[in-house]
């Protein structure tokens, strides 16, 4: 059973154009329907604009959804109204952001930071709630001295491991992670993502990870979506996705990254133009401006999900 599931979600923002303030449509998702089940890591990727960031805070319930639903332990999210509804949801599900100073109080110490939440959510007494959170500590690969110490006091990759641990105390179901390593150096990067395997493989954790670096990625994830304009085109496991991409712009995706794929390289893609602009979708597939192979009918028909495995998806006219 999936612990998270969306079903046609689509959010919109509204924005305000030039001098004149007249008010635009932003359609940042535009029908996402994936699960992510206990105890696996599903990634999502596509290029900065693909509405991975809008996702997260949807699943966070951080954005308000036009349409369509969150379902959390088989749950609508959008009936989390009242205070205890909502408490239990945060409870199970926290997030950890990209920047790891800014999501870290300065003027509250380390153990300060990480107490917060179990004063808050719980009713464990000071000693438990201290034995709690020199655990967590602990478990990021951190000394329990440094919770005397304050966040400008750590390193990148340090912050980015307590602001792990902040998530950790309350011993959610899902962690979402958007962009968890990008602010990092990349020896540091390393780290970081193995510590996130390591607490996926040790206490059965389930995370939706959020990243536009592939080879990221493949190191972290079980299963991998793929996005591009607020849909997902393609959905599978994570050597179907890099053994054998399906939609041109998986392909073009892997195809930029060096040696990403080096028993099965793939052909360089250049893709045509630029990223369209979410007010200005194009009909048809959204892809079809930027396709090598775009046909007639990609520029006014939607094409179906296609089945090439249990668990390999690809939306694409390519394929009968």
């Amino acid at each position: 059973m999936a612990l998270l599931e969306t079903e046609e979600l689509y959010v919109e923002y509204k924005s305000k154009k030039g001098i004149t303030g007249n008010e635009e449509t932003v359609r940042a998702l535009n029908g996402i329907s994936l699960d992510v089940r206990r105890g696996e890591i599903l990634s999502i990727a596509g290029e900065s604009g693909c509405g991975k960031s809008t996702l997260a805070k949807a699943i966070m319930k951080l954005v308000d959804v036009k349409s369509g639903e969150i379902l959390f332990e088989g749950k609508n999210i959008a009936d989390f109204k009242s205070k205890k509804e909502l408490r239990d949801f945060y409870q199970k599900i926290q997030m950890v952001f990209q920047n790891p100073y800014s999501s870290l109080n300065p003027k509250m110490k380390i153990g300060q930071i990480l107490s917060e939440p179990l004063v808050i959510n719980t009713k464990y007494s000071k000693k438990e709630i201290e034995r709690i959170v020199e655990e967590k500590i602990s478990q990021v690969g951190l000394d329990k001295s440094v919770l005397n110490l304050y966040p400008h006091e750590f390193s990148g990759g340090q912050r980015q491991r307590i602001a792990i641990a902040r998530a950790l105390v309350l011993e959610p179901a899902l962690i979402v992670a958007d962009e968890p390593v990008s602010a990092l150096d990349v020896s540091i990067q390393a780290q970081i993502i193995n510590l996130i395997k390591h607490l996926k493989d040790n206490y059965n954790l389930t995370f939706l990870f959020i990243s536009h670096d592939l080879s990221v990625i493949r190191h972290i994830s079980d299963r991998i979506a793929i996005m591009y304009l607020g849909e997902v085109v393609e959905l599978g496991l994570t050597e179907e996705i890099f053994q054998s991409p399906k939609h041109p712009y998986t392909a073009a995706l892997l195809s930029s990254v060096p040696q990403v794929n080096k028993n099965n390289p793939i052909a360089q893609i250049r893709l045509q133009g630029e990223l369209p602009s979410p007010q200005y979708l194009p009909l048809g597939c959204k892809f079809h401006t930027r396709c090598p192979y775009a046909m007639e009918k990609c520029k006014t028909q939607m094409p179906e999900e296609k089945f090439f495995s249990d668990f390999h998806t690809c939306k694409c006219f390519l394929y009968p």
